[in-house]
């Protein structure tokens, strides 16, 4: 248990910035789910405008510090990449 003042306030700021950035993790989880599934149920329009809607906001986590560059460079890149193959 934290004993000084300054510790009790890390741990209060800890609390608050784990449950923001689960949220932020999450509705990003959630964008790229819409994405997997418009792919599995083989609509290719519904991926496309699922991807634009994701891309932004996969960037933005980036930028956020809730997700690796190269993590989302890589699912950026398998997702486009099943979405092309799809057939029209």
């Amino acid at each position: 248990m934290a004993n000084h003042a300054s510790a009790k306030k890390r741990i209060r700021q800890t609390k608050r910035r784990t449950a923001v950035n689960r949220t932020r993790r999450g509705s990003i989880r959630t964008q790229i789910r819409a994405v997997e599934d418009a792919i599995a149920h083989g609509d290719k329009t519904a991926a496309q405008e699922a991807f634009k809607a994701a891309e932004p906001l996969m960037a933005r986590g980036i930028h956020q510090g809730v997700m690796e560059r190269n993590m989302v460079a890589r699912k950026l890149s398998r997702l486009s990449k099943r979405i092309k193959a799809m057939a029209a």
